[in-house]
């Protein structure tokens, strides 16, 4: 009788054979299309233990997002104050941060910062979620330079699996009571498993098919899949990746997630690739 091995024993042996084979320098995705990405940055504080939030910024130069998630970019307890100087990013990148939170000293809203080049902010919302911990959605519609429409929900889910299914949930219901447009939930779900009890299997159900994982986590030797661009349209994401650069590898925890988006499937209005919202 063949053992049947656990789905975290499969993902350690993927790890081993895809990691012993890491190039030095990031393989640049093929093709072209709106650049957008997904990244936990620890509080700017490396797998070297070493608090840098410069080291943090040239990862951030490194991906060459057009549009980003960041998560952890605030400090969590007490006053809320935003670890990376989000004037620099706007000088050096273009990339401007969604306003997010009401105290003056803190980046994002719960941790979660999202920013963009190119393009102008239709709609803010800040959103609590569920559970025991303070977690926090924010829901951004974004009118970008081309004309094209994209709504961005940046998130970073709880570390107790009930309450990341709860929060799940929260989220499709809080999309589903808008119009129907090009979605994509980007961040750190916390959670790798898709099973039954498995929030992405929340995700999974009112979206459809998720893009395959990419491991992300722990950056030195990814094991797991923890972080994810989650499109509601099938054809929405062309290319997806793991941003494993040397630099990347030590700046954070997590390695970022970045992704291709086809802009013909962001301006299309067909409803046969459209999944609702909710």
């Amino acid at each position: 009788m063949i053992p049947i091995k656990s789905p975290l024993a499969n993902a350690v042996l993927r790890s081993f054979r895809e990691n012993g084979k890491r190039p030095d320098s990031v393989v640049p995705m093929a093709g072209e299309g709106l650049r957008v990405a997904t990244y936990n940055v620890h509080k700017c504080v490396g797998t070297d233990g070493r608090f840098d939030p410069d080291r943090t910024f040239e990862v951030i130069r490194e991906i060459g997002a057009d549009l980003i998630a960041l998560q952890e970019a605030d400090t969590r307890f007490g006053e809320r104050t935003g670890l990376l100087d989000l004037k620099r990013i706007e000088d050096e990148t273009g990339l401007v941060a969604v306003p997010a939170e009401a105290s003056v000293r803190a980046h994002g809203w719960h941790g979660n910062v999202l920013l963009f080049r190119d393009g102008a902010v239709r709609d803010i919302h800040r959103e609590k979620l569920p559970g025991l911990e303070p977690r926090g959605a924010l829901l951004t519609d974004i009118e970008l330079r081309s004309g094209i429409h994209l709504r961005v929900v940046a998130v970073h889910l709880g570390l107790f699996r009930a309450s990341r299914r709860q929060q799940a949930d929260h989220i499709i219901g809080l999309l589903g009571n808008r119009e129907e447009s090009p979605t994509l939930i980007m961040g750190d779900m916390n959670e790798w498993r898709l099973g039954n009890g498995s929030a992405l299997r929340r995700f999974e159900d009112s979206f459809g098919a998720l893009p395959p994982p990419k491991a992300s986590f722990p950056a030195r030797w990814p094991v797991l899949a923890l972080d994810r661009i989650i499109a509601n349209r099938d054809d929405l994401v062309a290319d997806l990746a793991a941003h494993d650069s040397l630099l990347a590898r030590v700046a954070s925890d997590h390695l970022p997630l970045t992704a291709l988006l086809d802009t013909a499937a962001l301006s299309g209005e067909t409803t046969e690739t459209a999944r609702a919202s909710g």
